[in-house]
């Protein structure tokens, strides 16, 4: 990705363009340091791109398995799929962020895994970096009380995390962008996600 970030802007920077996969137990945090392990048959991963152009940041992180994925973990990621796919419902313009998240959490406390999740459900984008960070108005946590409109970017990216020991464990997470528009919002992020297209085979 960062190759073809700088053939198609030869002259932008790349320092906050960056992509990692976490495997097995280190996928349990957003964005947990890579490793240098091997992956292996059924492990659970997590792809995270970040790439900026001009100024203007974005982002794709998926849930994904090697092969094949347990029952435990199965059953998890298509919660997690099932949430995902309700908050980007929720995105449209008249909505408060607070609501977003509290409707969210219902669904996570209804299969038992409130106490998993983990940061808020999704946050502003556009022009930003590490060093001057977001706009904390424009945070789907149960806070933030912004009511969305028309031309707000946002990102809809549930994350559950189950501790090491437990069936399933690891850490799952689907990440879109999406543009409110003025009858709901545009995902432009046209990456699949879930079971039926991210367990890679080798």
């Amino acid at each position: 990705m960062i190759r073809e970030v700088a053939r198609t802007y030869p002259h932008g920077e790349l320092m906050n363009t960056w992509a990692w996969i976490q495997s097995a137990i280190n996928t349990d945090g957003a964005h947990n340091p890579v490793t240098s392990r091997r992956v292996r048959s059924g492990d659970i991963l997590s792809v995270n791109t970040f790439p900026m152009i001009a100024g203007y940041y974005t982002a794709l992180e998926r849930t994904l398995f090697l092969n094949h994925a347990s029952d435990a973990h199965l059953a998890l990621w298509e919660i997690n799929c099932q949430i995902h796919r309700r908050g980007m419902e929720l995105i449209r313009p008249g909505a408060r962020c607070c609501d977003i998240a509290t409707e969210l959490n219902e669904m996570y406390r209804e299969h038992g895994l409130l106490e998993y999740r983990s940061f808020g459900y999704g946050h502003s984008f556009g022009s930003l970096c590490h060093y001057y960070g977001r706009e904390a108005e424009l945070e789907l946590r149960e806070d933030i009380t912004t009511v969305l409109e028309p031309g707000m970017v946002v990102s809809m990216e549930p994350m559950i995390m189950i501790p090491e020991g437990m069936p399933g464990a690891g850490g799952y997470r689907e990440h879109d962008i999406l543009v409110v528009t003025e009858d709901g919002a545009e995902d432009i992020t046209g990456f699949p996600f879930g079971p039926e297209h991210n367990i890679i085979k080798t």
